[in-house]
């Protein structure tokens, strides 16, 4: 129980430090990037804008849906809030469809009336900056995802990654824009938006997954089986189902156990077979239900005359 409740709170920390780092990084590119947008003139700094108030606009719903998502079940959801943590991935996925949608729209306007860009020293430091904060950021979310698996904060990462491409684009696309290739920076442009098209696909079918309570992975749940099946008194499972919401497991199964075992007995092997998934897949709630194998085996009897 204790590293179960450890696992949640080190869960909560870092997904709350992770939305709030990137909501920091979001605000700061979009007074930067503003900035370099009126100076400039550029097509793709104008999108590169676009696209920063957008993440910051997401990443602070993030922060909201996760002091949702985080709260512990309470009398009207028994089961937690986990699954606030996938309604806000397919939020930011329209997000990154708005964002790729302004992309592709200035991108072939710069193309169609390709214009030269002005004072470009200043675009081309502040998207060097911009490559810097955000390489950061990713590095950062990277190590969050990993440790926590959070389906917001990958999602989120996913803005970030991008972001990347699409401040290498602008930068390419003001230097060749001096006289170069001016249609570069329409070009670059609706490549990201491209990319940004096929990134918000990703989310959604991540969402979704997790939305439509789908099985725990086959790796865990070999896992679970080998746990039960290892305990000397454990004469069999069935009716395993497995569910995930947010970074909460639910497991449920039948345990089959001997006739003759006294009500105190059956409590106690279960207890123990309980604590020990607990351990191996916290955070995560197991429900047994005790079935004398005398009963199973009637049931299958009962169930080959009906076929």
């Amino acid at each position: 129980m204790e590293d179960s409740i450890k696992q949640i709170k080190d869960y909560a920390y870092w997904v709350r430090f992770a939305a709030i780092a990137s909501t920091s990084v979001a605000l700061l590119l979009v007074v930067i990037k503003l900035y370099a947008w009126l100076i400039t003139d550029s097509s793709a700094m104008l999108a590169s804008t676009t696209d920063s108030m957008l993440d910051l606009f997401a990443s602070l719903m993030n922060v909201i849906i996760l002091k949702f998502a985080l709260a512990p079940a309470d009398d009207e959801h028994k089961f937690g809030h986990g699954k606030a943590e996938s309604l806000a991935g397919l939020i930011q996925a329209a997000f990154v469809l708005g964002s790729a949608s302004l992309l592709l729209f200035h991108g072939v306007d710069r193309i169609i009336t390709p214009q030269p860009i002005v004072q470009s020293q200043v675009g081309i430091w502040v998207t060097i900056l911009a490559i810097v904060l955000t390489l950061v950021l990713v590095i950062f979310q990277r190590f969050v995802i990993k440790k926590t698996g959070s389906v917001v904060i990958s999602a989120d990462a996913l803005h970030y990654q991008s972001d990347l491409f699409l401040n290498l684009g602008v930068l390419a696309a003001i230097i060749l824009s001096q006289g170069y290739w001016l249609q570069a920076d329409g070009v670059f442009t609706i490549l990201v938006g491209v990319f940004l098209i096929f990134g918000a696909g990703k989310i959604v079918w991540i969402s979704v997954y997790h939305l439509m309570d789908h099985e725990l992975s086959a790796q865990e749940l070999q896992q679970i089986k080998e746990i039960i099946l290892k305990h000397d008194q454990a004469l069999g499972m069935h009716d395993l189902r497995t569910r995930q919401a947010g970074q909460h497991r639910f497991i449920q199964f039948h345990l089959e156990l001997d006739d003759n075992l006294s009500l105190l007995e059956a409590h106690s092997i279960g207890e123990g077979i309980e604590n020990e998934i607990t351990q191996a897949l916290a955070p995560c709630e197991v429900f047994i239900h005790h079935d004398p194998t005398s009963v199973v085996q009637r049931q299958l009897a009962q169930n080959e005359k009906c076929q």
